[in-house]
Parts: structure tokens; C-alpha cells; sequence
């Protein structure tokens, strides 16, 4: 596959300043430390050391960026994050989607899990296994796309890339369509101490061919209950879209209520390519999600469809940046939260169309649900444009429940909770209902229908 360097690469991007030679952020040192302690060879570790050379003179953002500046890391930097434990546990629990029963990856703590993966049920022409898992050959082959996606050089982003020690690979060749769905199930557990995990997925769609992927973060279910405790995942996903190819990608977080998630979800999109995205994200107390997509080539289409749901007092921000650089290109984004208790929703949407992109059709879409008095959002939708024939729409709106709705609901027999609950099921509904996988979207919707804090003030 052969995918160009835009000569437009996105702009603004969530990338924060160098700090001067002299100047350290000791904790950003200090995580850089955990995460390359352990060694790797060959160009895999030649990879890494040019990441840790660039995260070594960079800093945490704070507010006081404009990118960051509703998201407050200072939580963040008040934990001491350790190495994830090494150990196996064969005996977790999480949610296997009977489409892919026989197509499944799962990492613990970013580490691949073997007794947990089922890989068994996969055509001839597409590869799903962890790096360490490839010939020589495919690794050579990786070396083109690994850590080469536009953005490389953000803070998190680069601190993941200097610890790689394996990832997921999911690589379909030419003309190949892949009519079971990949799972990838990226588990994290709590150690007795704060744990750091950096969970890497690449994905490589060659010209012509087509695939259904889920990628899920989860909080490992042990048979025995124990508390919930703090880790920090910080994930990286790359996606090469080659010409004509398509990809249906769902992306899924649901960490503890006491964890952190920073994610970066990478995509080029070559000529005549189609990439659609549904993000859900439910849990983490501190969430983030960089969503970017660089057009590569000529009639691309881009469908981007999110749904947050948040109550108590999780922050959710999510970022997406979409940068139309050829003409003939159409992208349709559709993002909504639902945001409970005092929780604070974040979405930060940006359409790039310069000169060159003629002929682009372009539309963006935020919708919000305050359920309680204190509950926030900030939102900021924005486009760009340069190009004079184009067409191109965005806005944002904010709403509560209807009392008159849920008037109406209970003079039919059903009580105020029922009501509320109905009324946020056909909310979420528009975005999970979009997902092609029936299990999942059975999951989702009873996920959201049993998340109690959502129907109380």
C-alpha cells in the first residue's frame, strides 16, 4: 500500500511546546523513566529512543493552553504511577461478542494475553497478532506505518511510543473484505499500587480491502470484588486507510471510576478511502480522547459518530481534528453527551478545508443533555476554511429533559424514572444504533439504561 504525506499536515494539533534544554518536567521524567525500563532491540528500540529524546525536553500541558485549558491535569500529576504487574490473570472477566468469538486479541495492562485471545476464525489475507507474534517479514513491513502517523510528536503520544515493547497489528491485504468483525480488549487491573499502562494498536487496510474493528478499554471484573483503584492508561492507535478501503471502527472506553485514559486515534486516509468511527466513551475519572484524521488523497468520505455519558464528577474531553487537504471529500460528524451529577463534558471539533480541498462537503454536530442543575459542558465546534467552493455546516446545542415529555410519558402509565430513562435511551440511541455489530449494540444500551446516576439529581 502506498499512502502520501499530506503537504498539508493537520494544523493546531494537540502538540504542546518544548521545554528549553535546561528546563525539566521532572514527573513527565519521571513516567518516561517507568515506561522505558524495560529494553527492547533492533529498530523497535531505536524507535523508542528517538520518542524518549523528544518527550525528555517536553511538558505535561496545563489550562493555560489553549487545547488543555478545560481539562486540568493537576489530579493527574498528584499520583505516582508505577510498572504494571506482570503477572497472568487467566481468570478475568469481560464481555465476548459472539460475532467475533474466534477473532479476538485482549492485552492485560498493555501485555498481550495469549489465554484469553482466540484468534482461530480469520480468512486467508489478514494478520491479527501482537508484534512479538509477527515473522520478520511483517515486522519489516510494520516498520513503514508504526509510530508514523501525523501527530507522532505529542506528549503523550511520544511517551507511548517510548515504551513500546508490543502491540496489536491488524493488517488486511489487498482487495481482501473481512466480513467477521476483530475485537481488541485492552484490560487494565490495578495493582496494590498506581500503575501506568500504554496499550499501542496498529491497523493497515490495503487498497480495496474492507474491515469491522472494536477496540475496548475496560476495567478488569475479578471473580473475587475488590476495590477499584488508580492506574493511568495512556493508548495509542494508529489506522492506514489505502485507496478504496474501508473501515468501520468502534472505539470503546470504559475504565474504572478511578482511573485515568488519555487516548490519540491516528487515521490517513488515502484517495476514494472510507473511514467511520463511533467512540463511546462511559468511564475514567479523567478522560481524554485525540481524535485526527488527515486526508491523504482525493473523494474521501469520514463519518464520526460519539457519545459520552458521564455522571458524578467525571471529566470527559474530547478533541477531533479533521483535515480535508484533496478535493471531493465529504465527512459527517455527530457527537453527543449526556452528563449527570456534576460530571464535565469537553468537545473540541475542528474541520480543516484549505484552498486546495475544492469541491468538499463538510458538516459537524454536537448535541448535549445536562441531566442535573450542575452538570457542564464546553463545547466549540469550529471550521476552517479557505477553499470557495465548498459546502459546510457545524453547530452545538444544549438541552435538558422536557418536563412537558416526561408529562406526557407518565400520563401513559409509566413513573417519572421509567420516563427519564426512556427519553435518555433515544438520546444515545442515534449514535449506538449506527454500531454494525448486534451484541454490542445490545451491551451498550443496557449499559446506559442501568447506569443509575443518570436518573437522579
Amino acid at each position: 500500500m502506498n499512502i502520501e504525506v499530506s503537504p498539508s499536515p493537520i494544523p493546531n494539533s494537540n502538540a504542546v511546546s518544548l521545554t528549553s534544554m535546561l528546563d525539566r518536567d521532572d514527573y513527565l521524567t519521571g513516567l518516561l523513566n517507568q515506561v522505558t525500563a524495560t529494553k527492547t532491540e533492533g529498530w523497535l528500540q531505536e524507535l523508542r529512543q528517538s520518542a524518549a529524546n523528544w518527550v525528555r525536553h517536553s511538558i505535561i500541558p496545563t489550562t493555560r493552553e489553549e487545547e488543555w485549558r478545560f481539562t486540568d491535569l493537576s489530579s493527574l500529576r498528584k499520583v505516582q504511577f508505577n510498572n504494571v504487574e506482570t503477572r497472568k490473570f487467566a481468570s478475568l472477566q469481560f464481555d465476548i461478542l459472539p460475532e467475533a468469538a474466534n477473532s479476538r486479541l485482549v492485552f492485560v495492562n498493555g501485555i498481550f494475553a495469549p489465554e484469553l485471545s482466540a484468534v482461530s476464525d480469520l480468512p486467508s489475507g489478514i494478520v491479527v497478532s501482537n508484534l512479538a507474534g509477527l515473522s520478520t517479514v511483517e515486522q519489516e513491513d510494520v516498520q513503514q506505518y508504526l509510530a508514523q502517523a501525523e501527530g507522532a510528536q505529542e506528549v503523550f503520544t511520544a511517551l507511548n511510543t517510548a515504551g513500546i515493547t508490543d502491540a496489536a497489528v491488524v493488517w488486511v491485504k489487498k482487495n481482501v473484505v473481512v466480513e467477521t468483525p476483530i475485537h481488541l480488549v485492552f484490560i487494565s487491573v490495578a495493582g496494590e499500587t498506581a500503575t501506568i499502562s500504554q496499550p499501542r494498536c496498529l491497523v493497515v487496510a490495503e487498497s480495496g480491502s474492507q474491515v469491522t474493528l472494536v477496540e475496548e478499554y475496560v476495567a478488569g471484573k475479578m471473580p473475587t470484588p475488590r476495590e477499584e483503584g488508580v492506574y493511568l492508561t495512556n493508548a495509542v492507535t494508529e489506522v492506514w486507510v489505502g485507496d478504496n478501503a474501508q473501515v468501520i471502527h468502534t472505539r470503546i472506553e470504559q475504565e474504572g471510576a478511578e482511573a485515568f485514559h488519555i487516548g490519540k486515534t491516528a487515521i490517513a486516509q488515502a484517495r476514494d478511502s472510507r473511514y467511520t468511527c463511533h467512540a463511546i466513551t462511559l468511564g475514567a475519572k479523567l478522560s481524554r480522547h485525540n481524535l485526527e484524521i488527515l486526508q491523504t488523497g482525493e473523494q474521501t468520505q469520514t463519518t464520526l459518530n460519539g457519545l459520552t455519558v458521564i455522571s458524578g464528577k467525571q471529566l470527559s474531553d474530547t478533541h477531533s481534528a479533521i483535515a480535508l487537504n484533496y478535493p471531493h471529500g465529504t465527512s459527517d460528524q455527530l457527537h453527543k453527551c449526556i452528563v449527570g451529577d456534576r460530571a464535565h463534558a469537553v468537545f473540541n471539533g475542528k474541520v480543516f478545508v484549505p484552498k486546495l480541498a475544492q469541491l468538499t462537503n463538510a458538516s459537524q454536530l454536537n448535541r448535549n443533555l445536562l441531566l442535573s442543575s450542575k452538570a457542564r459542558v464546553d463545547t466549540k465546534p469550529q471550521l476552517e476554511i479557505t477553499a470557495d467552493n465548498v459546502k459546510c455546516a457545524h453547530g452545538a446545542t444544549v438541552s435538558q429533559l422536557e418536563d412537558d415529555e416526561i408529562f406526557y410519558l407518565q400520563s401513559r402509565g409509566i413513573d417519572e424514572n421509567d420516563a427519564r430513562k426512556l427519553l435518555i435511551n433515544a438520546f444515545a440511541a442515534e449514535v449506538i444504533n449506527k454500531i454494525p455489530i448486534p451484541s454490542l449494540r445490545e451491551i451498550l444500551l443496557n449499559t446506559v439504561n442501568n447506569l443509575k446516576s443518570l436518573t437522579n439529581e
